[in-house]
Parts: C-alpha cells; structure tokens; sequence
C-alpha cells in the first residue's frame, strides 16, 4: 500500500465538521449598509490613512499606505463616502483606526479586459502585488511582496501551495478550489516566475478529493508544471514547518524560514488573489469566507467585501439557530474568540463560526502522561514549558525554545487534565520579551 505523504511528528485528529458547508458554492453578500475598513489589514504595521471624513471612494481606491517594510496598503471595497474615522477592535483583540464608509447605491463593475502576465519582468509583478495590497489570505495575513522578495543570496527549489484547509470547519479554500481553481493555478504560476522556483507542489488534504481532482484536470489541460499532492488527513498540516516536510521532505531548523530550505508557501486563496491583481488588476478588497458551525440556520460560503460586519454576515445566513457557546474568527484551533457582532472583517477573515455549547471539565493539576509532548508537531514539551511560565520563570521557558510554539493548540486538545496550554504559552511569550 502506498503511503500517504504528512509530516512525521505529533500531529492530532480532530472531527472536521466541513459537512456544514462544504457543499455550499460562494455566494456574494448583498451590499451592506457601512463597511468598516479597518487599517491594520496585515501582520506588521498598520497603514497611514490617505482619506479624511467626508471624502468619497472609488471602488479599488487605496485608501491606507504601508507605513514599513513589513505593512501593506488598504483599498476601498466599495464606492462610497467615508462618514468617520473611529477605532475598532479587531476579532484578534487589536484596536486600530478604521474608516466607516456608505456605500453608493450604484458600484462600478469590475473591467473584463485581462493583461498579460508573461511578457512581464518578475520585477513588475512583484510591484503590482505591493500596490494591490495583496497578503497571506490562510490568516497570517503576511505581506504578499515581502514573501515573494528573494533576496539575492537565497535561490527557491520550490514554491509550495497550501491547500491544505486543516481547520475543522472551514472550506473557503475548497470552495475556491472548485469555483476558482484555474485562477488560483495561474496565480501560482505568476508567484513561481517572480520567486525563480523550478518546482510548483500542492498539497491538499484526502478529505478533499473532487478538490484534487478537479486540480489535476486543469493542470493536464493546461500543461502546467504543478504537481498536485494528496497528504493525509492530520492537523496542522497547513502549518508551513509541517506542509514542507510532507510535500518535499525538508524541515525548517529552529528560528529559520522556508527561504532557509529553498522553498516558499503560499495559501491557495493567495495565489487566487494574485491572479485577480496581476491579470485583472483587483486590488484585494474582498474575500471568500466560511459563515459555519452547528449554530448558524443556513451555512454558507460568501464573498464579502473587506469590512463587513460580522452581523451582515451572520444575517445573511438566517442567523443562529440556536444560541452559540462562542463565536470564532477563524478556525476553532487558531482562530479568535469574539463577542461583538459589530466586529469587523479583515483580510485575513477565513471563517466565522457558531459553536454549540460543549461539556465543561474542571483544569486539574498536570498528570505528567505526556500526550502534549507526543502531540506537538515541532517536538516541544509543552508541560515543562507550562510549569515554566506559571512559575514565572519566563527566561527559562525562552531558553526551551518558547519562540517555537506555534500556538496550534494540538496540546490543549488532547490534555487529560483541561490545561490552558495555548494561552499559558502566548502569555510566555509576551513576558518573556519584555524580560530581554
């Protein structure tokens, strides 16, 4: 029997829950009332507002600069006008400013015309993806054109699309997969040309095989050299670290990138959003997202603009159906809890979920059995590193490499003893740095 390529350490089972919604195609969300466009879109810094209140928008107008190198700009999703500026607190508990625009009751259609991506330098690419606004779409939300920057010391193998979507619950990928998969290969195409890469790998979850094969019959027919991967089903094989090692066999030492083993990764909603920038000249001003969970009347994958509340989103799938424990930006294993309705989506919005009400389990004292030690994917011990931090011993729990946490949650999945491991470790690590 041929084995199924993964990644060889921890590693955890979790109920997918896809059912809720996979089989829903995107829908678009009718145009909301306001949108708050928030400018902190991205990891790093947030953008320098260019727009005051009462100025008008155009659709795909940028509205927000980068304000550093790792930052990226913001595009108005709608034509409108901007009737304040206010704070808001992001589903990731950060609080920047954002614009409140009312849409027009009219919007400009998006141009039909296609440009050609071939003829261009990987240069010109490259720059287009800055000013288009364009970041990691998995919920990292890393600036696109900052990955993508090779620099010239570095030489990438292989450019590794991540199509994995191991979050229980989520299918936008899937959806986009199916829906939009041409697009997405093309994008992965144009990102391979600017990083230089000789190998173009997908790796797909086997929970996911019309997916797969609907990929493998665009790459036949169009002759593309992509070669699409089934991995199996084990989370988090989304995880960068885990996703090279079961598609090219390499692991990322402690502290170094996927550069450091020649390889780039990329979300397959990223490249779907290149394509849109380079060949249609999109700027990244709406996305797919996943509306799931036993909780939600009518689960649905909707296309919204950025800066969609969350109520607008909720409404549109009938509401709840019975009263969620929670509500989850995300997936329910990295992503955010949240309370307020009114929060905002972001760039990096890849799921909202309503989760049913589970049984309680009282945290008791640590049983030292060693399920977190044999769950964690980067080789870490998880209750050593717990008694550390609750100790306050935060530079001792630093020196046991802390740092590489990803914050996945596989320990706290599977503690007998109902531990707070993930938020014991990010606490770490917020004390840890300010101790240096």
């Amino acid at each position: 029997m041929q084995r199924i390529p993964t990644f060889s350490k921890g590693g955890v089972h979790p109920d997918d829950n896809k059912v809720y919604s996979r089989e829903q195609a995107i829908e678009r969300l009718p145009m909301p009332g306001e949108l708050l466009v928030a400018l902190s879109q991205h990891l790093g810094a947030p953008a320098k507002a260019l727009k005051a209140k009462g100025d008008t928008v155009v659709k795909g107008e940028k509205i927000g600069e980068a304000s550093g190198f790792i930052s990226a700009d913001v595009h108005s999703p709608v034509s409108g006008t901007i009737k304040e500026i206010r704070k808001v607190t992001l589903a990731n508990s950060i609080k920047c400013d954002a614009y409140v625009i009312v849409p027009d009751s009219e919007q400009p259609e998006l141009p039909t015309e296609k440009a050609d991506w071939k003829s261009q330098e990987p240069a010109e690419l490259l720059a287009q993806i800055k000013d288009m606004g364009i970041v990691g779409m998995g919920g990292a939300t890393f600036p696109a054109h900052v990955k993508l920057s090779i620099p010239k010391d570095k030489k990438v193998e292989a450019f590794v699309v991540n199509g994995v979507e191991c979050e229980p619950y989520l299918t936008a990928d899937y959806r986009i997969m199916l829906e939009r998969g041409e697009q997405a290969l093309e994008g992965a195409m144009i990102a391979a040309k600017i990083t230089g890469a000789s190998r173009i790998i997908i790796g797909i979850e086997m929970n996911k095989p019309d997916g797969i094969a609907h990929l493998k019959d665009i790459v036949k027919e169009k002759g593309y050299p992509i070669e699409v991967v089934g991995l199996k089903m084990k989370y988090p094989q989304g995880d960068e670290k885990q996703l090279l090692k079961a598609t090219i066999n390499r692991e990322i030492p402690s502290g170094k990138l996927p550069l450091d083993v020649g390889a780039v990764v990329a979300n397959i909603g990223t490249c779907n959003a290149i394509y849109e920038a380079i060949v249609l000249k999109k700027s990244l001003y709406e996305r797919v997202i996943s509306v799931t969970g036993e909780c939600i009347a009518h689960p649905k994958n909707i296309i919204a603009p950025i800066g969609t509340k969350m109520s607008d989103l909720l409404e549109f799938c009938g509401g709840f159906s019975s009263e969620p424990e929670k509500m989850v930006s995300g997936g329910p294993m990295m992503g955010f809890s949240f309370y307020d309705t009114e929060t905002p989506m972001t760039k990096g919005s890849s799921g909202l979920l309503a989760l049913e009400p589970k049984k309680k389990y009282r945290s008791t004292a640590c049983l030292n059995c060693g399920r977190c030690v044999a769950a964690c994917p980067i080789g870490l011990m998880p209750a050593k590193l717990y008694r550390y931090i609750t100790n306050g011993e935060y530079e001792t729990a630093m020196q046991t490499s802390l740092m590489d946490c990803k914050e996945c949650g596989c320990c706290a999945f599977v503690c007998p003893a109902q531990l707070p491991l993930v938020h014991t470790m990010k606490t770490g690590k917020k004390l840890g740095r300010k101790k240096k």
